[in-house]
């Protein structure tokens, strides 16, 4: 016998399956969900946990002056606007929406079409992403229960966690050098939840 097949052998016996045996399915996942309620307060502590801030608002008027405190003078582009690539590189903030926000991780998930619209979210310094509280899901698996074939809906899933981060072999963090150094949420309330 082979030393693979001795291995395998192992696995099969560990396993209690025979050669040839029909591997079972999976067992089923059963995840544990927040409350609906708690899952702005669960996203905005998974992010400020990474050094990322989030601002809460009523309303998307609320919202802009938010975005106007944020920037401060600092130039910007929306994702809603025309631009090129060059203008991106040169820009001091990015602003986004995002599909969704996963309040056990803190990230931001972004389905997009356009290479500039993604290069939006990464290549200026500080990116500001605006999403409704209805958008807050608590994992990823919900968002892939909700879009089972990302790709066919999408050129690209995005997820953002944090402010981009690195460290070297003597473990001095260094943030923004492979992506934005400074990440601000912008949660709108659209959603009013009963006791």
């Amino acid at each position: 016998m082979t030393s693979r097949d001795q291995i395998l052998s192992s696995a099969r016996a560990a396993l209690n399956r025979n050669p040839g045996a029909p591997v079972p399915p999976p067992p089923p996942v059963v995840l544990s969900e927040a409350p609906k309620e708690r899952l702005i307060e669960q996203f905005r502590t998974a992010l400020e946990a990474l050094a990322g801030k989030v601002i809460v608002v009523k309303t998307p008027e609320e919202a802009q002056v938010a975005i106007d405190k944020i920037l401060n003078g600092r130039t910007f582009i929306r994702a809603s606007g025309t631009f090129s690539r060059d203008e991106i590189a040169s820009t001091e903030a990015g602003i986004t929406t995002a599909d969704y926000a996963l309040a056990d991780t803190g990230s931001l998930v972004m389905f997009t079409e356009s290479k500039e619209a993604r290069l939006l979210s990464l290549l200026p310094p500080c990116h500001i992403a605006v999403i409704e509280s209805s958008r807050i899901v608590p994992s990823l698996d919900d968002v892939l229960r909700l879009r089972p074939l990302p790709g066919a809906e999408s050129s690209a899933m995005v997820v953002i966690t944090g402010p981009s981060r690195t460290a070297d072999i003597e473990m001095r963090l260094v943030r923004g050098v492979h992506g934005p150094g400074e990440i601000h949420v912008i949660i709108i309330e659209d959603v009013t939840y009963s006791d």
